[in-house]
């Protein structure tokens, strides 16, 4: 392996050879290429980019460090979705039974929080019970069952292994923000899961990874195309994370907004997003749009999604009560009110803020090995375009002790005010694909 080559070359603004790529990915699987030249060659990428079929390769030779699920004697389309997170993104609790609920497959292999993000697995986890770390054939027996077609877990460590010793690398070696590495990163892990078609949701805004439009759109024209080159139907929607989604932020409490969701009520932004993103699916899955929103919508109404989310709750060994009694799910011993400092319409949001505010009380990670408290959040109490008096709540601390003068701190610094009324920015900015 000449890998000291291949940095060089691209190093220099040269394209490698497809060919080349696999075997370099290969060697580094295998413990041949060292984790320096690995680095070198990441931080060349980070300044040189990838063409579309040098990232085509690289992205299949990330999947294909390890196992790559055969679903194909399963019938019927299997779609999955993805979101690139935020603050009170909670989408995947009810949108995964809702899909399922349609007759669709949904492999759906999720990841944990980090960082002013929440993590799906971390949701899961705090309904008593559940278990996310499904075996590979455990994991297949669920979608293949008509009761379910549903299977909520873990990535492996089987899965696309390359890209997790990658990932760990970048994000010491200051490659974290590099379009083609996030793209290939992302798909590698979903592609893995043998899927015909795939749904995209990128964040834009202050609690997105990505701040503005323009690298929301070029990060959803890569994985899409991505997706093409490799078989896989994949559309991307750029959606606002401008503020946070719904009310609630924290474990457990975004469990209950997923459940009024599933029950056909809860804050209009989560539903209107969830029926959209379905809406999505299904269309991947041969159906043409209207029939397809129509299909989303009536089985959300009628009960048939909770009914699924209760049997995948009940199958991976969790406590299905808790969507008829919400309160079995973990609580908070103290809640607090965090108030406006003035009178005012607000202007915006710095939702990072407001993801790190959760996260100082024990509800999201600094470090991967942090200790999640599913309790603890926030209640979003005013977002933006409310008209709010001085003294009322913009938001209500649930908190167990740890971390309170450190959430305020964050909090004091994520509202901002205007005298005269502004209009949020559309939920769903734009379709890619």
């Amino acid at each position: 392996m000449r890998a000291a080559e291949l940095i060089a070359r691209k190093r220099n603004g040269d394209a490698l050879d497809p060919d080349d790529i696999r075997a370099l990915i290969a060697g580094y699987a295998r413990g041949e290429v060292p984790d320096y030249q690995m680095s070198a060659l990441a931080m060349a990428v980070y300044f040189r980019g990838l063409e579309p079929a040098e990232l085509s390769a690289w992205t299949d030779a990330m999947l294909r460090s390890g196992d790559v699920l055969d679903l194909s004697h399963l019938s019927g389309a299997k779609v999955d979705k993805h979101s690139t997170g935020g603050v009170g993104d909670k989408i995947s609790l009810p949108l995964a039974p809702l899909v399922a609920a349609c007759g669709l497959r949904v492999p759906m292999v999720s990841g944990r929080g980090l960082g002013h993000t929440g993590g799906t697995l971390d949701k899961l986890e705090s309904i008593p019970g559940f278990r996310t770390d499904l075996s590979v054939e455990r994991f297949v027996a669920q979608v293949a069952d008509d009761d379910l077609r549903l299977g909520l877990a873990g990535q492996t460590e089987e899965i696309a292994p390359a890209d997790k010793r990658l990932y760990a690398l970048r994000d010491v070696t200051a490659t974290v923000e590099s379009i083609p590495l996030i793209a290939s990163s992302i798909m590698s892990k979903k592609l893995a899961e043998g899927i015909d078609g795939l749904v995209l949701d990128v964040k834009v805004g202050s609690g997105a990874f990505m701040k503005t439009e323009a690298d929301a759109r070029r990060l959803a024209e890569t994985m899409v195309e991505i997706g093409r080159r490799a078989g896989c139907a994949t559309v991307a929607l750029l959606t606002d994370m401008s503020r946070p989604l719904g009310r609630m932020v924290g474990n457990a409490l975004e469990v209950r907004e997923s459940i009024d969701i599933l029950r056909g009520e809860g804050p209009a932004d989560v539903r209107a997003l969830t029926l959209r993103l379905a809406a999505e699916m299904l269309m991947l899955g041969g159906l043409a749009r209207g029939v397809a929103e129509d299909l989303a919508r009536s089985t959300l109404d009628g009960g048939a999604a909770l009914k699924r989310f209760a049997r995948v709750i009940e199958a991976q060994g969790g406590d299905p009560a808790v969507l008829e009694d919400p309160d079995r799910l973990a609580k908070a011993p103290h809640v607090v009110d965090f108030v406006a400092p003035r009178a005012g319409h607000v202007a915006g949001m710095h939702t990072a803020r407001v993801g790190l505010a959760a996260m100082c009380l024990g509800a999201g990670r600094a470090r991967t090995d942090d200790v999640i408290d599913p309790a603890v959040g926030l209640e979003i109490c005013a977002t933006v375009g409310d008209r709010v008096e001085k003294g009322q709540p913009l938001a209500r601390i649930h908190h167990a002790g740890r971390g309170l003068d450190d959430c305020r701190a964050h909090l004091a610094a994520a509202w901002t005010f205007a005298d005269a009324p502004v209009a949020p920015r559309p939920l769903v900015i734009d379709r890619v694909g």
